[in-house]
């Protein structure tokens, strides 16, 4: 089950890192996808720069405006709301749907060629189809 958390604005880089820790902390979360505006690479940009999620570092390459979750259950959506009115007092809506496919795609095909069966399926719906493929995306992997 997926679903997306829609603030009411878009987060800074400082409200980004202490929601993505404090989901990080639910147990029925699966996977995670931050969705928004790619930020410019410059320096100068403050909301640009390395985040700390689960102790490792993160580039924050875009302004958060959605985050995307796949989830073990409905019971697990209290737990995220209550970690939203702490992180989000201006607002958000939450959203139950399909949001981050599941299988590999045509376009797949067409973006990794002979090389989509070496694409890890936790990275399948993850990424940005238009990044290079170094900037794609960062796996941080849950202890068990």
């Amino acid at each position: 089950m997926d679903i997306e958390i829609f603030p009411h604005r878009l987060l800074s880089a400082d409200t980004t890192e202490r929601l993505l820790n404090d989901l990080d902390k639910v147990a029925g979360v699966k996977r995670m996808v931050l969705h928004g505006q790619r930020l410019p690479p410059e320096a100068g940009n403050p909301d640009r720069r390395i985040i700390i999620v689960k102790g490792e570092e993160v580039d924050l390459q875009v302004k958060t405006g959605r985050v995307l979750m796949e989830i073990d259950g409905e019971e697990t959506i209290d737990e995220i709301r209550e970690i939203c009115e702490d992180n989000l007092p201006f607002g958000y809506n939450i959203h139950m749907g399909l949001f981050i496919r599941k299988q590999k795609t045509v376009t797949d095909q067409i973006k990794y060629g002979d090389k989509l069966d070496e694409v890890p399926e936790e990275m399948i719906g993850l990424t940005d189809q238009n990044a290079k493929l170094s900037e794609r995306a960062k796996i941080l992997k849950r202890k068990k």
